[in-house]
């Protein structure tokens, strides 16, 4: 892996703290929300770290991590729409829900790459975006992703909007 430049550390330090703030926010609210200041500070946080991803190219060009901070500048966009402009009626909640749970994935995916491709220094626990571990993690966290994504839906069935 190339030595992290300035940006690259800039994105991972607020990486780790939009991760911290949704984890938080989930676990307190259920549902990340502008309505509540852990929400707006996830989204805000996650609005500049997908920006920064699209100019970080350690990886020779546009790849996979580029695709994952659009889809998540996608995903934020609609979480906020449906958040503010209730495009579905009452749906919008489940939509909102979706588009800002979605992140996460977004977050999750290269944030665990770069981790095992990185670490420890000198001998990292994989050698390329090949490895097996790499493929479980992605698999597990798809997985927890869609197991939270119900848990998410169910509870919002039992709110009242």
């Amino acid at each position: 892996m190339p030595d992290m430049t300035l940006l690259g550390w800039f994105h991972t330090i607020l990486g780790v703290l939009a991760l911290g703030s949704a984890f938080y926010t989930l676990a307190k609210y259920k549902i990340v929300s502008l309505e509540n200041s852990s929400g707006k500070l996830y989204v805000l946080i996650t609005i500049i770290v997908a920006g920064s991803a699209l100019g970080i190219y350690n990886q020779g060009g546009f790849g996979v991590a580029h695709m994952l901070a659009v889809l998540t500048l996608i995903a934020v966009a609609g979480g906020i729409i449906m958040e503010k402009f209730k495009l579905f009626g009452s749906f919008s909640k489940y939509f909102q829900a979706l588009g800002y749970s979605s992140t996460l994935l977004f977050h999750m995916i290269p944030a665990i790459t770069d981790f095992l491709l990185r670490l420890p220094i000198g001998d990292p626990f994989v050698g390329s975006f090949d490895d097996p571990l790499i493929a479980g993690f992605h698999l597990a966290f798809l997985a927890i992703y869609v197991i939270g994504i119900v848990i998410q839906m169910l509870w919002l069935k039992g709110v009242k909007a």
